[in-house]
């Protein structure tokens, strides 16, 4: 289910960021098994289960998307649309995750590559691939607080809500 209000919005978002940190914690470590591959074949699969969740929590997986009325579905897709999410509201494969991985390629590339330097190589590797892990989970929980922040103050709009107030600034942009 969607967060109703801010509140509730960055509650989700803060549960969110833990279940990242925990991740990203078990990537670092999955960089202490010696063998060539292991922990990018564990990052993927960490993802595939990461992205999903974080989705799920803010109420824009693919089928909670799809039990919404076409107008709300429509508005959330225009959201997700200008923010350039290739995750929101859809089925995360594993193709997917690698393309969201190539995004990061340099750090996982590095990760791979820094392991096998004695010593400092292992943490080095760890260090990184503790924070590819958190920039990927951090950017997609920042792309569905987004997506839901707009729908909420859109809906705020709709209801005759007061909306927050903008800024001069703001306000020289909407003329």
């Amino acid at each position: 289910m969607i967060p109703a209000t801010l509140e509730q919005l960055e509650q989700v978002r803060k549960e969110c960021r833990t279940m990242v940190r925990k991740r990203a914690t078990a990537s670092a470590g999955s960089t202490l098994v010696p063998l060539p591959g292991t922990d990018v074949i564990a990052d993927v699969g960490m993802l595939m289960q990461l992205l999903p969740a974080i989705n799920n929590k803010f109420g824009l997986s693919q089928k909670q998307l799809d039990g919404l009325d076409p107008e709300t579905k429509s508005m959330i897709y225009g959201f997700v649309m200008s923010i350039g999410s290739k995750i929101i509201g859809r089925m995360v494969t594993k193709e997917l995750v690698v393309q969201v991985l190539k995004r990061v390629g340099v750090r996982v590339a590095t990760k791979s590559v820094a392991k096998f330097v004695p010593f400092a190589g292992q943490g080095l590797a760890a260090a990184l691939s503790f924070t590819a892990m958190r920039y990927v989970g951090n950017k997609h929980i920042d792309d569905c607080y987004e997506v839901v922040k707009r729908m909420i103050e859109q809906r705020e709009g709709l209801s005759g809500e007061p909306t927050p107030a903008l800024g001069s600034a703001e306000l020289e942009q909407t003329k």
